[in-house]
């Protein structure tokens, strides 16, 4: 039996998705770069899409110091948002509609500010997507006592997945379907990915709990506070 033999029977495709924003407020910050490509069950990417998109409002130096993209360039070469958010939402439903899972690292980020962009141009959020694999729960379930960052950067290197140029979307997108993968190979992963969607639900809900705990605990937060740990749309 090969490596990839001993992937789950439903693991022979994957969507993977991946955004670059003006900042990490799902609420408030924008899309500015975003990749939806496939994997096959080896890791090679068999169909991709890009988009940039003028985000329209200035992206921070912090931000464009991470992705690359300056407001500048994001309004001389970037298409309008309203017309890149209904691309990507689209092409992430066209592939829920063929039953492919998508990953996406720390998924709640991605998906959460995808939908509260759609709301912002008045265009159908995907409220719900399923099912989603998010490489980032499943490390820390798995693997939970592991010291150091969880990183898309650190952990691809755990998972020995190349990842070369980090904080590009299509890169970065790619490198979390391969950490994936990597996961379902080593770890004994639900029987379906349906039931993994759902025990990621609880995963993030815990996890968010326990964290909540440990700000209190150090002063980070105030004890009426929480972290959201809806996953993978925050509420």
């Amino acid at each position: 039996m090969t490596t990839a033999d001993r992937l789950p029977h439903w693991l022979t495709r994957v969507g993977v998705f991946d955004l670059e924003t003006t900042g990490v407020d799902v609420r408030n910050d924008r899309i500015v770069t975003a990749h939806v490509g496939v994997l096959d069950r080896h890791g090679r990417e068999i169909a991709a899409r890009d988009w940039l998109a003028d985000p329209g409002i200035p992206i921070p130096d912090g931000a464009a110091a991470v992705h690359g993209i300056s407001t500048e360039y994001a309004r001389a070469n970037g298409r309008p948002a309203s017309e890149v958010v209904s691309e990507i939402s689209g092409a992430l439903s066209m592939l829920f509609a063929q039953g492919l899972p998508i990953v996406a690292y720390n998924a709640s980020y991605d998906f959460s500010l995808l939908a509260n962009e759609a709301v912002r141009h008045g265009l159908p959020a995907l409220h719900a997507p399923h099912p989603v694999i998010d490489p980032l729960l499943i490390d820390k379930n798995y693997d939970r006592y592991r010291r150091g960052k969880r990183t898309l950067t650190v952990v691809a290197e755990h998972y020995a997945v190349p990842l070369d140029d980090a904080h590009e979307a299509a890169a970065d997108a790619v490198a979390a379907g391969r950490v994936a993968l990597a996961q379902a190979r080593q770890f004994l992963l639900p029987e379906t990915v349906h039931e993994l969607h759902t025990q990621q639900i609880g995963w993030a809900r815990d996890q968010a709990a326990s964290l909540t705990e440990y700000f209190i605990k150090v002063g980070r937060l105030e004890p009426e506070e929480t972290l959201d740990g809806s996953w993978p749309v925050r509420g």
